[in-house]
């Protein structure tokens, strides 16, 4: 369960205390911006401010925007980018074009905020749908796995159709505008409605409880990872620098594994350093859709263990979805480096890249689209 605050726990708890808040939510990004769709800005009638959606770019502007807000002004999307004299003037420099819904968070969406929420306190897929259009521009809905949290107040069949797309998104992890005709129709544009999918928080579990472990639990759980610390030996998982960051459980690997579904946005780490554990637990997260699975140990250790591997049954394209030695070259050696090496290793696999210096790559850093979400994101701008 994810114990970060968020934009929408945040909100909600302002708005109870009686407090005046205005949203500003990034929907779209076009080319090169720090965060991706999804990050959210807080700003209340008594000066505070929550969060951020470019890292500093806009910010200042975005205050200016929601005091106009608060003074009356009316919803609407604002749109910042490089080649614009407004973005110059507040230091958009990334190359890129953001747009960004900025309104009043009313009691009416409340609930809608509450129900959000708890669902992700909680770890539980759930999306939030926002109108951008029209005089109930800000209105929300909040769709969770079986029921649905207030409603944009325009027509009954927008509600559906959008409800109906937001369980879709929820599926993929994927969020986006999307337009509908003036009564909620697919075949239409007059309408447009941003649906943010938060879907459950991506797994990591670690076989082994040793220094690295510790480590890796502390640093992945606040990128948003929920992290299981697993080993058959009770006395090794005692300690409570293992329980701090992570759910800790003994059991030998391959059991352990055999009742866990795991998917493409999970990890698997092996730092037993044993064989006897290190085999079955390789073997078990290999029968899993795991989109990562990794060992620690040195090249030796590592073309012993797959010799084993073959002899135990596997062919090589199974073998060949094993990253060992685990994490990126960058010459770490503590267990802190190491930790930072192997996660940069797995952001990479997850986002197709191939983990070379920044400066000697060509493109967009970030690529266009939708924007996949998911647990305690960075996309939160908290």
């Amino acid at each position: 369960m994810s114990t970060l605050p968020t934009a929408e726990s945040i909100a909600a708890e302002w708005l109870r205390n009686g407090r005046r808040v205005v949203g500003a939510t990034l929907v779209e990004r076009i080319g090169s911006a720090p965060l991706d769709p999804g990050a959210q800005m807080l700003v209340d009638d008594r000066g505070n401010i929550e969060g951020s959606v470019t890292g500093g770019c806009v910010e200042a502007a975005l205050v200016e925007e929601a005091q106009r807000i608060l003074a009356g002004g009316n919803p609407r999307v604002v749109t910042y980018g490089v080649s614009d004299e407004e973005a110059a003037g507040v230091g958009l420099m990334c190359g890129g074009t953001v747009r960004v819904f900025v309104h009043e968070h009313g009691n009416d969406g409340l609930a809608a905020l509450e129900a959000v929420a708890g669902a992700r306190g909680a770890d539980e897929p759930v999306a939030l749908a926002t109108l951008l259009d029209g005089d109930r521009a800000g209105a929300k809905m909040s769709i969770l796995s079986e029921r649905v949290v207030g409603g944009l107040g325009l027509t009954e069949l927008l509600d559906h159709s959008v409800e109906r797309d937001a369980r879709g998104q929820l599926d993929e992890g994927i969020s986006r505008i999307r337009r509908y005709g003036v009564r909620g129709h697919l075949m239409g544009s007059e309408l447009a409605v941003y649906i943010q999918a938060f879907s459950t928080q991506p797994r990591m579990v670690i076989f082994g409880a040793i220094d690295f472990s510790a480590e890796m639990a502390k640093v992945a759980s606040e990128i948003g990872y929920r992290v299981t610390i697993c080993d058959a030996r009770a006395p090794f998982v005692d300690s409570p620098r293992f329980s701090r960051a992570a759910e800790v459980v003994v059991d030998w690997p391959d059991r352990y594994l055999e009742g866990q579904a795991l998917g493409p946005r999970d990890v698997v780490l092996v730092f037993t350093h044993d064989p006897k554990f290190d085999e079955p637990a390789l073997i078990a997260a290999l029968a899993t859709d795991a989109g990562y699975v990794g060992a620690l140990g040195s090249r030796q250790t590592q073309a012993r263990r797959f010799e084993r591997l073959r002899e135990a049954g596997l062919d090589s394209k199974s073998i060949a979805r094993i990253h060992a030695p685990c994490g990126l070259d960058v010459g770490a050696r503590t267990p802190p480096e190491t930790v930072v090496s192997i996660l940069a290793e797995v952001i990479a696999v997850r986002t197709g890249r191939g983990g070379e210096p920044l400066q000697e790559t060509s493109g967009a850093i970030h690529p266009e689209g939708a924007t996949e979400t998911g647990g305690a994101t960075p996309a939160d701008g908290f």
